[in-house]
């Protein structure tokens, strides 16, 4: 790996942890991926949604034994720079002599893979915040056309790049006014739901008979079918490994790992998911595009914003139809949380893009860094144009956004099962190995997201509707993304001379 010295260590504990919470946001995701779940249904065309909390937390398991995982690599390979994952799998390979040849094609695969979710997820968040802006002009009675919608993403998408061009210590502060205001917003949103329930108003029949409805799953598929969208919520915890090369102590970034999973994922996720779960009710009506009236989940899956009509809801029942006012309150809050978790995608995707420069797995251009906010503004330039086109593409319709979640998720899985295994790979032989998190947790972890994996291509290829098409959609777009990284690698490897399996007789250093 190149010299990572031109980056400024200047994040603790707390700049760590709070970079890797605002991509977790569970201020902004209730409200951006309760109608996706809600519209999910399975083979036979029934909604999976009663399953939606248990579903979470088979995400939250799999999250945990991947976030071991990065932690006790991050404190293994403490010089790792912005490469995480990527550096990681190099020196794990080096290090064990009969996978040594393998180095460099792995780290590749890696790397590559890296760019489905770190790429694309900037992307997904663009197209949501787009999303967004149409549901709080609906509220005052405009219309946005899909042009305008795409006129958002654009600018909202080269907006939050050139937060990330200034540099990670404004961004590290942007993040920590971001998570505050998110968390006591989704408190108090989540707490007036659950108040909801206790008073359960006259004529409201809810969709969960039962609290234990809601946290005991229904169906075993259902539960994987809706953590297959639940992991979008929660990834972002890795993040902090991109960062050991601003980071003060290695220490930092294998404790920012755990944190903020631990913070975002259990104490926040869980509780709003409950909230919004135990809300949800039968006179809860929306129109759908044929006109046809849906109640309850039904309601959800066709409502722009369920989230935004629950608050409304809200309001109305418990202040005194100040619905609307509540509504719009939490909505700008929630477009705040895109803003920090697009700014946190960003400055992780472009800081694992720079490390693949630096060893001319990428173009040079991406490895280019600015001498007065030591940002790699070639990679940030990228992945404006990049996410701009992603978000364009997603505000189209559900459909396009669902494809272009599930591309983001796909990613997500294989970077993490990879990294698991390698995880294993590393502690293999070491002297200090523990049997427990050094080779069972990353095997279950490995395990866990190749199941998700499959979950999403069984989707994919038997799934019905408009699922289907975004799921396959999604498995094409990740075909194509393989085959150029094949093929660049085959090219570059020629044009450089190197081996693609053996040692490197120059490698970087």
């Amino acid at each position: 790996m190149a010299n990572e010295g031109e980056f400024k260590k200047t994040l603790g504990l707390t700049g760590v942890t709070v970079n890797a919470m605002a991509l977790i946001a569970p201020g902004a995701f209730l409200w951006l991926t309760f109608q996706v779940q809600a519209a999910q249904v399975d083979l036979a065309g029934k909604t999976t949604a009663m399953d939606m909390w248990t579903g979470l937390v088979f995400a939250l398991i799999l999250s945990f034994l991947t976030a071991i995982s990065y932690a006790k690599l991050a404190e293994l390979y403490p010089d790792a720079g912005t490469g995480s994952s990527y550096y990681f799998t190099e020196q794990a390979m080096l290090n064990e002599s009969k996978l040594s040849g393998l180095a460099r094609l792995s780290k590749f695969i890696v790397g590559w893979t890296s760019h489905l979710y770190y790429w694309v997820y900037p992307g997904v968040m663009v197209a949501m915040m787009a999303t967004l802006i149409d549901y709080i002009f609906q509220q005052f009675g405009i219309n946005l056309s899909v042009f305008s919608q795409i006129a958002i993403a654009v600018i909202f998408s080269f907006s939050v790049a050139y937060i990330a061009y200034r540099g990670i210590t404004g961004s590290t502060m942007i993040s920590i006014v971001i998570n505050v205001i998110q968390i006591i917003t989704l408190f108090v949103v989540s707490g007036l739901a659950i108040i909801y329930r206790i008073k359960n108003p006259e004529h409201v029949t809810f969709v969960h008979k039962s609290i234990s409805s809601i946290v005991i799953p229904h169906s075993f598929a259902n539960m994987m079918f809706q953590a297959t969208v639940a992991i979008l919520v929660l990834v972002g915890f890795e993040t902090a490994t991109a960062l050991t090369a601003e980071a003060k102590s290695p220490k930092h970034v294998s404790r920012g790992v755990i944190l903020s999973l631990i913070i975002q994922g259990v104490l926040c996720y869980l509780f709003e998911y409950m909230g919004s779960c135990a809300w949800l009710n039968t006179s809860y009506a929306v129109k759908g595009p044929k006109g046809h009236l849906h109640h309850g989940i039904g309601a959800a899956a066709v409502s722009s914003a369920p989230i935004g009509d629950m608050v409304q809801n809200l309001g109305n029942t418990l202040f005194n139809h100040m619905g609307f006012v509540l509504m719009i309150l939490v909505a700008i809050s929630v477009a705040i949380a895109v803003v920090g978790t697009t700014l946190a995608c960003m400055n992780t995707g472009v800081r694992v893009t720079y490390a693949m420069s630096k060893d001319r797995e990428v173009p040079s251009f991406l490895g280019f860094l600015n001498s007065k906010y030591a940002t790699p503004h070639g990679g940030v330039v990228a992945m404006a144009i990049a996410s701009a086109a992603i978000g364009a593409f997603g505000v189209v319709s559900v459909v396009n956004l669902t494809a272009v979640t599930l591309w983001s998720n796909i990613g997500t899985f294989i970077l993490y099962g990879m990294t698991n295994l390698i995880a294993f790979v590393a502690f293999l032989r070491h002297p200090q190995r523990n049997a427990i998190t050094h080779i069972v947790v990353p095997i279950l972890g490995a395990a866990a997201n190749i199941a998700m994996l499959v979950a999403v291509m069984y989707l994919g290829i038997l799934g019905g509707g408009d699922t289907k098409t975004a799921a396959l959609w999604s498995l094409i777009a990740t075909a194509v993304w393989f085959l150029i990284g094949i093929v660049y690698l085959f090219v570059q490897s020629a044009k450089t001379n190197r081996k693609i399996v053996g040692l490197q007789e120059n490698r970087a250093a």
